[in-house]
């Protein structure tokens, strides 16, 4: 069959058709990556009809689900696995067209599952008899590759799924005759691609197409202004206050021109139109939308907001509630108008109370128990009025039916006798009521609990209660639902249904309600004299109601017993009531299909309108009665994600935001931002937007720098070069660079530090354009830091494109890319540049290698030629715990060719010089705790400044036959450090430099010393004294430098050699100061010294050793005075 060829829809399965072409695939075929490569074509430009437009998306849809479910199948064995508890055919399971069936779970299975996975409709499940641990699992002998569609999830315990089949399921028996195990594989979720399926088979004659047509062959006049709309204007035909609603929010002009020009557009009859809104980051998108969608809610206009994404809706809803909170004129009068749906997990709305009482499913639970037939508005207002009325009536009915012996009172007396049982319990389900899956369920379950109480009260043989006892239980009870449905009806019925003045009656009559409960709670409801122990009830006292109860009866009166005559109390018909009364609903785009429905709309808003695919937007474009559309965004940052490469060159990924742009469509720019510090947004703005963005005053001013760490380093804006970097894949062929990961560690821990010391709340984000990178931050940074938004040092870790639409105080970047031929990859993406570059409010500091990032020639390039220009540009070891951290890193990675070639960065300012034996670096390679690598770091930072130990403290082990000194330093409890001061040539001087040898527990020090024994033998005695003169200078031991015509240092002498001679000149050497050679005295008088003395001196070590806090030079003799005299540092 062709692959293109799809079935007729099955009526009762939306997308049937594009199951049916998934179906239809072999394992085979799934594996094949160019399966549609020669059928995709690119999508055009323009279209000559609307069956052209939708048509053209149809097969580079196919090639994306073909491409999900490939990259799906080749990791298969990561993804989760449930065991089938049972299955069987459905009702409706007609082989072989309806290959449907039931199958059921066991609750837990999915908690031990791999990953969070909780199914839903839409997956798509692989059927295996095994636990698939590679690709060939899906297609064994016996179990050929099988897949399946999940119709819909039912929460029963055991969980159980409705699914359609590829193919019959047929499990074998063993030869225990024990049925073989079954197994359900997720795949992927198709919900996305069959709603766009389904709106591209649409019918053109039947769908609503006004807005499309406008969008076939765009032209660069499109966008301006109906010339009947200025002229009605004009003459002042259509007067409006939305001007006066807009100017009250302080927005910029830019901001205010462009929702004035959308209000426009809403109220337009004349001609269709599509306006595109360019908002650059942190220019008040958000805030802009929010106001138009304010002025939209207060001229009732039908309007349907979309985004791509659940995150980029609930940041439009909210910012439009804080509007609406601050701006309400009566409570939470009006919210009925404004519907938020989606899915409650993913939109995490729990917990949001603002939210919430826009969120259609709690709406729904909400209102279903207001309209509940037996505890609702209606029966707790009719009990209300009947207790406030007749108080005594009720309470002697009470009475008679426990009088009556035989228990057989009417339905009414049972009612009555109940009433307080009854209540109590609604009491509690106001407070406690959880998501109902079934109404009717619920329904059945209220009578049952009333059945049940009436037997109870007919086997009571308690006493009666009292009248005051009766009365104020009753009324109790019946104002706390009655409490609880004048809030929620004035809260979520829309205003169609309820008049802004019934809602202050109705919460004046909460107020009353109140004061009505104080004196029942003090007894003056009713008297103790009003009936006597006959129960003879004293009417004429009892008629004597306060003038607060006459008048809060009268209030009830007037209220409607039924708000929704039309519409059954229980169902699904709640929901769409909510829906087609209200005048703003938010939702994704894909979710947007739930309105193709009775009810039209006037405007839709589609937010980050340039990350949403162009066949993704025909969904909220064709909604019924629409007319009117504006795409809020900006096609310079990041398009859709699209995982098909034959898709992608197809331009599937592209934006109706972005070809209309690209086809000059008139765009409205808001030109201002007030997010970045002016030194970050430098560079953006010049590269992406041709300086058309202006910094606003805020975040020009001086209060706009944040210096959060010392040094000019970490100023607004800086690019930190770590040429010592190792870009590295790892198994799924992403990138990471693990000397980057410890810088970003050691910048965020010192953050971290100062943030501890000043408490001042801030935010920090890092970022990388690769995943491998994210997930080895996120690795380091566990259990370290509070990940929570709300904490007062919260940290964000994502790729480029989760961070897009955030924002945070400080953003560091990762570009991990370090290589000598300046490849990038996809980091040279210009938009995902710019998402990376706009995250940072106060600070934002930029890490990659120099060298690469030139090469690249990228817009990177670019970025580090103006930071050096700008003196943004540093190098990281410029900071001496970046400097370690990146040792440590490459110690860790055993890169120590890395080391050496770059001289060690925590070495770089050293006071000494610093060598390494290739023993050194073995031992190191041993080391695998991080603890240890930094305990001998510190130390040796700590050698190489000068440090000595105190020679109390000092472990030296002598070699017979040379006389040198090993020194041993303690790196921790087990470990030595063996070193020696060496000589070496730099330039036209030999200089005292360390020499580092080993990392040895003490017991194998022998050995090596042994072995030195063997190198320092061939020293001359000059070399060996040199080795060990010592310097002090403020308590710091420096090397010593002599000039290279110092033969003695390196030739052979012995003890016979004019030593005079050779001390004279080092002498020489010794007064050298800021590179100028003195004489060998400063008095111009020779010393003069006995031959036992020099060979004695040689012999000895030229310094005592004197404690370092000193700061002073100790000598033993005039000969040791002149010797560490004044020196040069190496």
């Amino acid at each position: 069959m062709d692959k293109t060829d799809p079935p007729k829809e099955h009526k009762d399965i939306p997308g049937r058709s594009l199951i049916d072409i998934v179906f239809s695939w072999s394992l085979r075929d799934v594996l094949n990556k160019d399966l549609y490569k020669s059928q995709v074509k690119v999508i055009p430009d323009k279209f000559n009809s609307t069956k052209a437009y939708l048509n053209s998306f149809i097969l580079p849809l196919i090639e994306e689900t073909h491409a999900d479910l490939l990259s799906s199948v080749t990791t298969v064995q990561n993804a989760p696995s449930l065991q089938i508890l049972s299955f069987e055919p459905s009702k409706d399971h007609n082989s072989p067209k309806n290959l449907t069936y039931d199958l059921r779970f066991e609750m837990g299975d999915f908690e031990k599952s791999k990953g969070s996975y909780e199914p839903s409709a839409g997956d798509l499940l692989a059927l295996t008899g095994i636990r698939p641990k590679c690709i060939e699992d899906l297609n064994r002998l016996k179990n050929p590759y099988l897949i399946a569609y999940v119709i819909q999830v039912y929460s029963d315990n055991p969980l159980r799924l409705l699914i359609l089949s590829s193919k019959p399921l047929m499990v074998e028996e063993n030869k225990e005759n024990r049925k073989v195990s079954l197994f359900v594989v997720f795949l992927t979720n198709m919900i996305t691609n069959i709603r766009i399926w389904k709106t591209l088979n649409s019918n053109p004659e039947e769908a609503n197409m006004n807005v499309i047509k406008e969008i076939l062959q765009p032209s660069p006049a499109d966008g301006e202004n109906c010339t009947r709309c200025l002229y009605e204007r004009s003459c002042g035909t259509s007067p409006s206050c939305s001007r006066t609603i807009v100017e009250s929010f302080g927005l910029n002009d830019s901001q205010e021109a462009t929702v004035l020009t959308c209000i426009g557009d809403s109220s337009c009859h004349h001609q269709n139109t599509v306006r595109l809104v360019w908002g650059p980051p942190g220019t008040g998108k958000t805030k802009t939308i929010g106001v138009l969608l304010f002025a939209l809610l207060r001229m009732k206009c039908r309007t349907v907001t979309c985004a791509p994404t659940n995150t980029a809706v609930l940041q439009v809803a909210s910012r439009l509630m804080s509007f609406v909170s601050a701006s309400a004129k009566y409570h939470t009068y009006g919210l009925g108008d404004i519907v938020l749906f989606g899915n409650r997990a993913r939109m995490k709305i729990d917990g949001n109370d603002e939210l919430l009482d826009i969120f259609l499913d709690n709406r729904v639970d909400i209102l279903s128990k207001c309209f509940c037939p037996l505890s609702g508005w209606k029966v707790s207002l009719r009990s209300m009025i009947d207790l406030i009325e007749d108080p005594v009536g009720l309470y002697y009915r009470y009475l008679e039916s426990r009088k009556k012996s035989d228990k057989k009172e009417d339905d009414y007396n049972i009612k009555d006798k109940v009433i307080i049982r009854d209540q109590e319990k609604e009491e509690e389900n106001v407070h406690n009521f959880e998501r109902k899956s079934n109404n009717k369920t619920k329904v059945k379950q209220v009578a049952s609990h009333k059945e049940k109480d009436v037997q109870e009260a007919e086997t009571c043989d308690d006493d009666p209660l009292t009248c005051i006892e009766f009365v104020k239980k009753t009324f109790n009870s019946i104002s706390q639902q009655l409490r609880f449905c004048i809030v929620n009806l004035c809260t979520h019925l829309p205003t169609r249904c309820i008049s802004l003045q019934m809602a202050k009656n109705m919460m004046r009559a909460l107020d009353m309600l109140t004061s009505l409960e104080i004196l029942s709670h003090g007894g003056e409801f009713l008297q103790k004299d009003q009936y006597n122990s006959e129960y003879e009830i004293k009417v004429d006292d009892l008629k004597k109601l306060s003038l607060s109860r006459e008048e809060f009866l009268q209030l009830l009166k007037s209220f409607p017993q039924s708000f929704l005559e039309d519409i059954p109390d229980f169902g699904v018909n709640i929901k769409d009531f909510c829906l087609a009364n209200a005048c703003l609903l938010f939702c994704t785009a894909s979710g947007s299909s739930k309105l193709h429905g009775p009810g039209g709309f006037d405007l839709l808003v589609i937010d980050e309108a340039a990350q949403l695919k162009e066949c993704e937007s025909t969904i909220p474009l064709q909604l019924p009665g629409l007319h009117h559309a504006i795409l809020i965004g900006d096609e310079r940052q990041l398009s859709a994600m699209v995982q098909s490469k034959i898709a992608e060159k197809a331009e599937f990924g592209r934006s109706l935001f972005e070809r209309l742009a690209l086809l000059g469509h008139k765009k409205h720019l808001l030109n201002t931002q007030y997010r970045m510090h002016p030194s970050i947004s430098l560079f953006p703005n010049k590269e992406f937007y041709n300086k058309q963005i202006l910094d606003a005053p805020t975040v020009k001013n001086k209060s706009y720098m944040k210096q959060l760490l010392q040094g000019n380093m970490y100023g607004p804006y800086s690019f930190i070069n770590i040429s010592c970097g190792k870009e590295q894949a790892d198994k799924a062929r992403s990138l990471k660079n693990m000397v980057e990961v410890a810088v970003v560690c050691e910048i965020v821990a010192s953050l971290f530090k100062e943030f501890t010391c000043k408490r001042q709340k801030f935010s920090v984000g890092v970022i990388s354009p690769y995943k491998a990178q994210v997930y080895a931050i996120e690795e380091k940074f566990e259990k370290k830091y509070d990940r929570s938004a709300d904490s007062d040092f919260s940290i964000s870790v994502r790729s480029v494109d989760g961070f897009q639409g955030s924002e945070e105080d400080v953003i560091i970047i990762s570009t991990v890319r370090s290589n000598g031929n300046g490849s990038v990859g996809f980091l040279s993406n210009r938009q995902r540049a710019n998402v990376a570059l706009t995250r940072a409010r106060y600070c934002c500091w930029i890490l990659g290698n120099e060298a690469t990032l030139l090469k690249s020639g990228s817009v990177w390039r670019k970025l580090v030629i103006d930071a050096k220009e700008r003196k943004c540009f540093y190098n990281a070891d410029e900071d001496k715990r970046l400097a370690k951290a990146m040792t440590t890193a490459l110690i860790e990675l055993e890169q120590f060719e890395i080391l050496l070639n770059m001289n060690f960065p925590m070495f770089k300012d050293a006071t000494w010089k610093v060598c390494f034996s290739d023993g050194f670096w073995s031992s190191v390679a041993g080391i695998k705790n991080t603890q240890t690598i930094n305990q001998l770091l510190t130390l040796l930072e700590k050698l190489s400044s000068g440090w000595r130990l105190m020679p109390n403290k000092m472990t030296r082990y002598v070699l017979d036959s040379s006389s040198a000194f090993l020194e041993l330093y303690p790196v921790n409890d087990l470990l030595k450090l063996l070193w020696t001061v060496d000589i070496i040539k730099e330039n036209s001087h030999y200089i005292q430099v360390l020499k580092l040898w080993d990392i040895l527990p003490l017991q194998d020090v022998p050995k090596l010393a042994e072995y030195l024994d063997s190198l320092f033998v061939n020293y001359t005695v000059d070399k060996i004294n040199r080795c060990k003169y010592r310097s002090l200078e403020r308590g710091l031991v420096v090397p010593m430098k002599w000039p290279v015509n110092h033969s003695g240092v390196v030739r052979s002498i012995g003890y016979e050699a004019d030593s005079a001679q050779l001390l004279s000149e080092t002498f020489a050497a010794l007064g050298i100061v800021d590179g100028s050679i003195p004489t060998a005295t400063t008095s111009n008088q020779r010393l003069k010294y006995s031959r036992e003395e020099i060979l004695a001196l040689q012999h000895s070590p030229l310094s005592l050793n004197s404690p370092v806090d000193t700061g002073k030079v100790e000598a033993s003799s005039e000969l040791e005075k002149l010797l560490v005299g004044r020196q040069l540092r190496c």
